[in-house]
């Protein structure tokens, strides 16, 4: 079933623990690119954006796995100088589904109205800002930790509303048949590596042993419960509130 299957996984570090060790061919890619092959039908599987499934409720969700926190999440952040309150533009992650439109609810919420763009140069300044998130986050806060600030979304939405936020889930396509075998293979690899934190960090190759072991510990759930479902239905909420997607009845249809 695995070696068939057509699954695809968010490239960051934070994807790790949900999908090492899995015995089949793996596409690793950006979440806004896993979206679009999974909403085409090229994939069959997905760790994506869990905007994706409030945008298009077709799918099934892998229940109990989930990336999520219930704080900073530390890799999605906002990177600014002065005040949050006086920028005047955010440069967007175009890898990003699910923090963009975080990061338009929080704005919304706090009724700061920067203009959002997608231009890319790169550069922060008193009026300027940007939205950075993965791996490249991880990246750039480590090389400029004491240059600039870091507006943590997941430590602004637990501010907000005082549950978790959930970044990505897996989704089924609709016509995947065995699901409950997929999910039940996706519980427990999870489960797998997180009672083995230390040899699944000790094979990463870029990032430390005590920044991989602290950024899964205290910045990171893997958990998709009852309270990370009322998060998501939280921001489901809001979004419809602030016109990121139409309003409608969703289910969470759980395999």
């Amino acid at each position: 079933m695995q070696a068939s299957l057509r699954i695809g996984c968010v490239k960051y570090l934070n994807a790790r623990p949900l999908i090492h060790g899995w015995d089949g061919p793996v596409t690793l890619d950006h979440p806004a690119a896993l979206c679009d092959q999974l909403a085409h039908g090229e994939l069959d599987v997905a760790l994506v954006s869990s905007f994706e499934f409030l945008r298009n409720p077709v799918y099934r969700i892998v229940d109990g796995v989930s990336i999520s926190s219930t704080g900073p999440v530390y890799s999605v952040f906002v990177a600014h100088r002065g005040d949050i309150s006086e920028i005047g533009e955010i440069e967007l992650d175009p890898a990003s589904e699910t923090s963009v439109n975080l990061l338009r609810c929080l704005l919304a919420e706090l009724k700061l109205t920067p203009d959002l763009t997608r231009t890319s140069t790169s550069i922060v300044t008193d009026r300027r800002a940007r939205l950075i998130i993965g791996d490249q986050a991880i990246r750039f806060r480590k090389e400029h930790e004491n240059e600039f600030h870091f507006w943590d979304l997941g430590e602004q939405w637990k501010k907000l509303v005082d549950l978790p936020f959930v970044y990505a889930l897996w989704l089924v396509r609709p016509e995947v048949v065995d699901v409950r075998t997929i999910g039940d293979c996706l519980r427990a690899l999870r489960h797998e590596n997180l009672v083995s934190l230390d040899r699944l960090v000790a094979e990463e190759k870029e990032f430390d042993r005590d920044f991989c072991l602290r950024y899964y510990r205290d910045h990171l759930r893997f958990n998709f419960g009852e309270n990370e479902k009322e998060g998501l239905r939280t921001f489901q909420r809001l979004g419809e509130k602030h016109g990121l997607h139409p309003k409608r009845d969703i289910e969470f249809n759980l395999v």
